[in-house]
């Protein structure tokens, strides 16, 4: 098995969010984990509707960032929109 799917089957068996967190604190540096989190919070804002433009003016950051995540939230079997889907309305708030 590649070291790739070994670390996503480890991670899909993990059930203590704490337990995640230390993970990712231990395999990444704070700038990473800075980084994925900015992701996140992107296709969060995304998923609510907000403008491109606004997101990046907010954020500091290019469009080419939020053009990526608007084009994994327009894909029909994307993870991240059944995932934003499921805990998250339109207007961004946890369900």
């Amino acid at each position: 098995m590649d070291a790739k799917k070994e670390l996503m089957r480890i991670v899909a068996e993990l059930k203590d969010v704490d337990d995640m967190e230390q993970l990712w604190t231990e395999l990444l540096t704070p700038k990473e984990l800075e980084a994925l989190s900015l992701r996140w919070q992107l296709l969060r804002e995304l998923h609510k509707g907000e403008p491109q433009r606004a997101i990046a003016a907010r954020h500091k950051i290019s469009l080419c960032k939020i053009t990526r995540g608007s084009k994994i939230l327009k894909t029909t079997n994307s993870v991240t929109l059944k995932l934003l889907n499921k805990y998250y309305s339109k207007k961004g708030q946890k369900r």
